[in-house]
């Protein structure tokens, strides 16, 4: 069973590239350019994805899935990847989505119109002060020592959360202010998939 990942270097399509890795799948990587909306190979991206963004996912039955929480799901749960989303019904299942729900919408989206070069100063400020107090919110989810987002076991939230946040330095947001949150950083780049998954993409 081999998926297609449709990604763009560095962008968000790294969490699922990630949670590929980590769950053992096999998969085949096709880079997309989202200025041009046209994938390495010079095809039109849009006729693959209408939505025109990146992640997407081709499945074995010749499908596509997209939405990076909803491609990190099915993986794991296709591969029976328990160890990085629990079993769905159970309370833990619900902390991850809790994670990734959050992740997306308060963290995820709040940096977009950094990526705008028309976004003025004024707007920015307002934008990195509220990522700074989503940031706290995590800051004290990790200041009881745990290692991860729901535990001591790395999770498709953390492949999500560690994503998004890997943007702030190409973008000014200081996270000098979150120890928790740096250590975190820095433990899942540690990670040998993480590894793995930037080096193919570049980034290392």
């Amino acid at each position: 069973m081999t998926y297609t990942l449709y990604f763009t270097p560095g962008a968000c399509s790294l969490a699922p590239h990630i949670v590929l890795r980590e769950a053992g799948a096999t998969f085949d990587l096709v880079q997309v350019d989202l200025r041009t909306h046209t994938t390495k190979d010079g095809k039109d991206f849009y006729g693959i994805n209408p939505k025109g963004y990146t992640p997407a996912l081709g499945l074995p039955n010749g499908e596509l899935l997209t939405e990076g929480p909803a491609i990190t799901q099915y993986v794991v749960d296709s591969v029976g990847a328990t160890s990085l989303a629990p079993k769905a019904g159970t309370l833990e299942r619900a902390r991850v989505n809790e994670w990734l729900t959050f992740i997306g919408t308060e963290i995820h989206k709040t940096f977009s119109p950094l990526f705008n070069p028309a976004t003025d100063d004024a707007t920015k400020k307002q934008v990195k002060d509220k990522l700074a107090g989503r940031y706290g919110l995590v800051e004290k989810a990790l200041a009881d020592g745990r290692s991860y987002l729901t535990g001591e076991s790395f999770t498709i939230a953390d492949a999500y959360l560690f994503t998004v946040t890997n943007w702030s330095g190409n973008l000014g947001v200081d996270l000098s202010a979150f120890p928790k949150l740096n250590a975190y950083q820095a433990r899942v780049l540690a990670r040998p998939h993480t590894q793995a998954a930037m080096k193919a993409e570049g980034l290392i």
